[in-house]
């Protein structure tokens, strides 16, 4: 079986690939949400969504799930024409019952737009910030492959949204965007070993205002190239001086800090397209968050892909598009660690994934997706495992997983 999929990666990745977009206006109109952002809808109140469903078969465990991932219903207003209301109500896994590990319902944006000029607006509310590739552009009909990039998930924890405003720009004469924004900061008792920053995001929920964060980007088009460099530095501890100082935490705006860098470059031209991305991030206080709250968190962890894809189906004058890919993805969830026993060393969250697949988009808005990840990781630490061989099957440090799923947008 893993021959086979070998042998249909090679074929994949005998070539160039990715095109997601055939012309610029596509890229930007896709959806009715689109339309309103760009100031061309009709109507005052619009209604947009896009979903995705997969099924996914672990050959290690020899176990198979199907899962619908999530449907978002998008909602949007146009006061006139200087004020917008954006919003998305998503829903996870079909049902909630019993906590997220079931489902979840959450606002995945809910903020107002106020246009300044043709170049400049403000957004104020619950808004998702530019850092990376996905974190903006997270539509199943936007990305290769069945699952969103790893280092999109556990290193920039997309889709990541918080609370602030943010200003968002462009320079007159020069193909150079920036934002520049401030948001509620995160939250150490919600980090999570393995996970990076996702169990400290907030989400517009109760978020503790005492630490706040900053966030910036800058975004350069050149040619056939797009090139953009973002930041997040930000405090983690919430709690009062008082209760942080009872902690052994560093309070205020920025106490505890964690420290964000991401670069991408994108290029696209005549069907063939590639991507690459690495992002940093830096927890210099590790060490106190683990012995407030016995955590096991890292000084430091990375992330960084490269994809090549290309459209078969490649022309102006066609809708369709049959899309092959391969990416390949490095991360260290660990790369430091405080000294023992502050943190425990876990060689499983040194990881490399590579991805071969295909995506076929009938219509812009419809893609059915089916790929290959090959996992190798680190070796296990003894010391974190709780439940040894024989009495639980040996770890493996290579895996495979076939996807198979479909998106939808509009």
């Amino acid at each position: 079986m893993h021959k086979i999929f070998l042998l249909l990666g090679l074929v994949f990745i005998s070539f160039p690939a990715e095109a997601q977009f055939r012309t610029q206006a596509q890229q930007q109109i896709l959806t009715n949400e689109d339309s309103l952002h760009a100031g061309v809808n009709n109507h005052k109140t619009i209604i947009s969504g896009y979903g995705s469903a997969y099924y996914q078969r672990d050959f290690n465990r020899q176990q198979s799930r199907a899962t619908l991932e999530r449907v978002v219903l998008f909602v949007g207003h146009q006061f006139n024409s200087r004020i917008q209301f954006f919003s998305e109500l998503e829903l996870e896994n079909a049902l909630v019952a019993g906590g997220e590990e079931k489902g979840e319902i959450a606002l995945e944006q809910a903020f107002l737009k106020f246009n300044l000029n043709p170049k400049h607006y403000i957004v104020a509310g619950l808004f998702i910030p530019r850092i990376g590739i996905l974190n903006e552009n997270h539509l199943p009909v936007n990305f290769n492959g069945v699952e969103r990039p790893l280092t999109e998930q556990l290193v920039i924890p997309a889709t990541w949204r918080e609370l602030g405003v943010c200003l968002y720009g462009g320079l007159n004469g020069l193909p150079l965007l920036y934002t520049v924004g401030v948001v509620n900061g995160l939250n150490n008792e919600g980090l999570q070993h393995g996970t990076g920053l996702r169990g400290g995001r907030m989400e517009g929920s109760n978020a503790p205002a005492n630490n706040l964060a900053f966030t910036a980007s800058l975004q350069y088009t050149i040619q056939n190239f797009k090139l953009q460099a973002s930041g997040y530095v930000g405090g983690t501890t919430g709690l009062s001086r008082r209760g942080a100082d009872s902690l052994g935490l560093d309070g205020g705006a920025l106490g505890t800090p964690v420290y964000l860098g991401e670069a991408n470059v994108q290029y696209n031209r005549d069907g063939l397209a590639a991507k690459l991305l690495g992002a940093y991030v830096s927890m210099p206080d590790a060490n106190k968050v683990n012995i407030a709250y016995a955590k096991n968190l890292p000084y430091s962890f990375y992330g960084a892909y490269a994809e090549l894809a290309y459209d078969w189906l490649y022309s102006r004058h066609r809708q369709a598009q049959f899309i092959s890919f391969a990416r390949y993805e490095a991360l260290d969830l660990n790369a430091s660690t405080p000294a023992a026993p502050e943190a425990i060393y876990d060689g499983t969250l040194r990881q490399s994934h590579l991805i071969l697949g295909f995506s076929y988009l009938p219509i812009p808005n419809i893609a059915i997706k089916a790929d290959v990840r090959l996992q190798h990781t680190g070796e296990q630490n003894r010391a974190l495992v709780l439940n040894p061989a024989p009495n639980a099957l040996p770890y493996q440090q290579s895996n495979t997983f076939l996807n198979i799923g479909i998106g939808y947008s509009f």
